[in-house]
């Protein structure tokens, strides 16, 4: 559709258009930043009884890379132990960089720490499936992860602690530590 410069009705509803387009968000890139594999006890760990208690952490950071540009990494970690012992211990950094334009300081935040590591966590479970398998592992799919209750979680404990000792920072790195068995 052309835009007609000779109307002023027609440029002033183009420039309310622009106006009220509100915050805009869009996915830039994907990447693998990291990852490792560690099996220290291969390949005694496959004579026995593959019974493992998995431990599973998660943590995301965002940092501006220039104007309304934001890389958002979601680093997972997970460890399956056997009899007390790490039977394997993988760790994937999954990346984005996402284009936040005009949204408030703190709906920035929330955006950065729920729906950019929910739309990264796909990528990072598929490496965790995939390099646990290549380590002749059965396969660990995670559970999916709900990023907006971990973030209330966060924000919670951040307003208790600063009620409780005066410090009011809170950090944009969420950490949580639950074991999956599978």
């Amino acid at each position: 559709m052309a835009e007609d410069y000779n109307n002023p009705q027609a440029a002033g509803a183009a420039g309310e258009t622009q106006q009220q387009q509100g915050p805009q968000f869009a996915l830039q890139r994907i990447y693998l930043k990291d990852s490792s594999f560690e099996s220290p006890r291969s390949p005694a760990i496959f004579q026995g009884q593959w019974t493992p208690k998995i431990n599973f952490d998660i943590k995301t950071r965002s940092n501006k890379v220039q104007d309304d540009l934001y890389e958002v990494v979601l680093i997972l970690t997970a460890e399956a132990l056997l009899e007390e012992q790490s039977a394997f211990l993988v760790e994937v950094h999954q990346a984005g960089v996402f284009a936040c334009k005009d949204f408030e300081d703190e709906q920035l935040e929330q955006l950065l720490a729920t729906v950019c590591p929910n739309i990264l966590f796909p990528y990072a479970r598929e490496v965790i499936d995939s390099l646990a398998i290549k380590g002749s592992f059965p396969a660990l799919m995670l559970a999916p992860i709900n990023f907006e209750s971990l973030y209330q979680q966060q924000k919670q404990a951040g307003a208790q602690q600063a009620t409780g000792n005066g410090n009011g920072a809170v950090t944009e790195s969420t950490e949580t530590s639950t074991p999956e068995a599978e």
